[in-house]
């Protein structure tokens, strides 16, 4: 029967978005790090999916592509917290990404990115994506209001005056 009104609703909404945006970044980071742990570990110390490589690659990716992509479903329509839980995530690989490059030597060379290389290209990405969710919102909420302006008396004015 008591319904909350729609600005509590939106107060709580946005109550609640820092905590939201903060526990998917963390999760998005510890999925990214699994991914690359276990493609590490697949390539270098199992012998026996060499002959599966290309598999074994594509698989990988495709994985790391779409955990990176949980915070772009999870926040597309509120843009700083995507950028916020994705750029959470992004710093957690890229900070495991490091330590990993100490445990497995020449993994840096071997995938031509050092860590802040790709810090800066995940930044890159989420920060263009959070953009594009910023202007496609506009764009959206722009057709449903009309682009002339409004004519309007003001309040205080007689036209008519004799």
């Amino acid at each position: 029967m008591n319904e909350p009104s729609i600005a509590e609703q939106l107060q709580n909404t946005t109550k609640q978005a820092p905590h939201c945006a903060l526990r998917t970044g963390l999760y998005t980071g510890a999925l990214l790090i699994i991914v690359t742990l276990g493609a590490l570990v697949a390539a270098n110390r199992i012998p026996g999916l060499e002959q599966y490589a290309l598999e074994r690659n594509a698989v990988s990716y495709s994985m790391f592509v779409l955990f990176m992509l949980v915070p772009v479903f999870r926040f597309l329509k509120r843009p700083l917290q995507l950028f916020i839980s994705a750029m959470i995530g992004w710093v957690m690989f890229v900070v495991a990404y490091d330590i990993e490059g100490i445990v497995f030597s020449n993994l840096f060379y071997a995938l031509r990115h050092t860590p802040f290389k790709a810090l800066v290209e995940g930044a890159l990405v989420y920060g263009v994506v959070a953009a594009g969710s910023w202007v496609g919102a506009m764009c959206f909420q722009a057709r449903n209001h009309s682009i002339g302006p409004t004519r309007h008396r003001a309040p205080d004015t007689n036209y008519h005056q004799q």
